[in-house]
């Protein structure tokens, strides 16, 4: 079992920053890749960022390439999302993900097995 915490969300205006954290804890050797979540009002969950968690590499969707950013910390089991340029579109809870594919991250919501409880980001104009 992975455990997943998030943290560092908040409120802010159009055009601001935050970061995101998410401390993984437990079996984390059974995962090789990390994702953020997004879902806001009436819409459905949609991917934002991953990462393969081997090598670093990662991959993000067109709405937010270019303005955020996923990275990773293992001495700490801790994946970031950067957040720049926020738009009131962002405005969304963030969920962090993990799972296990063996190199490639970019799948859809239902293959990831572990989740966080979520992380609320509010942008205003």
């Amino acid at each position: 079992q992975v455990q997943l915490a998030e943290s560092g969300g908040g409120s802010v205006q159009a055009g601001g920053s935050l970061r995101l954290s998410c401390k993984a804890s437990g079996s984390t050797y059974s995962t090789d890749c990390m994702a953020w979540f997004r879902q806001a009002p009436g819409k459905e969950r949609e991917g934002v960022a991953y990462i393969y968690t081997g090598v670093g590499r990662t991959y993000y969707a067109d709405s937010v390439k270019g303005r955020f950013t996923i990275s990773q910390d293992n001495d700490k089991n801790t994946v970031y999302l950067q957040m720049n340029s926020l738009k009131p579109e962002d405005t969304a809870m963030y969920y962090c993900a993990a799972g296990s594919f063996g190199g490639y991250c970019r799948y859809a919501d239902w293959r990831y097995t572990y989740w966080g409880q979520g992380t609320q980001v509010t942008v205003s104009s």
